[in-house]
């Protein structure tokens, strides 16, 4: 157990934080160079200096095209600055379209890993209900009794039942 004093967290919590950070590391470090390329150009693309720096890129080009060309702005300069920044555009929707996907598959793999260990803990506490009923019933000096709800709650649920039960009430209904 790597029990963390100096941050004031209990060991168990440090371990789960640390589970967590190993879980998000060998995510990125499972990523291609090129992707982490892209992910860093992504990441310095959303910084807020990077639509100023943008900005002044225009306004230099554009400047620069007045002052060459007299003014005019049906110049070549002005079709040029028009196609790179059209390119720079898509290039940016591209660019957040395959970091989003990249991300979109470390949600799927928290999402799957919490659906798994949600499944767990209901099964672990299904069992530890019935090993408690099987104790209450084995102990000669507490009374004998039938409770329902613990029978209910020492029966592990069924996901497939849970997800049908909620399509049913979420899904509305078909007009006849």
């Amino acid at each position: 157990m790597t029990a963390a004093p100096e941050d004031g967290l209990a060991g168990h919590v440090a371990d789960s934080i640390e589970t967590v950070a190993d879980f998000r590391l060998e995510h990125y470090r499972a990523a291609s160079p090129l992707q982490r390329g892209i992910d860093r150009l992504t990441d310095g693309l959303g910084r807020p200096a990077a639509p100023i720096f943008m900005v002044a890129g225009v306004g230099v080009w554009a400047g620069a095209a007045a002052l060459v060309t007299g003014g005019g702005v049906n110049q070549p300069a002005f079709a040029w600055l028009e196609l790179v920044a059209t390119v720079a555009a898509l290039l940016v929707s591209i660019l957040i379209l395959v970091t989003q996907r990249r991300e979109d598959e470390l949600a799927e793999r928290q999402s799957q890993l919490i659906l798994q260990l949600a499944l767990l803990a209901d099964k672990k506490s299904a069992k530890i209900i019935a090993l408690l009923e099987e104790l209450r019933r084995d102990q000669p000096d507490v009374a004998d009794r039938v409770d329902a709800e613990s029978i209910e709650m020492a029966t592990p649920a069924d996901p497939r039942s849970v997800l049908a039960a909620i399509d049913e009430r979420t899904t509305p209904s078909s007009p006849t």
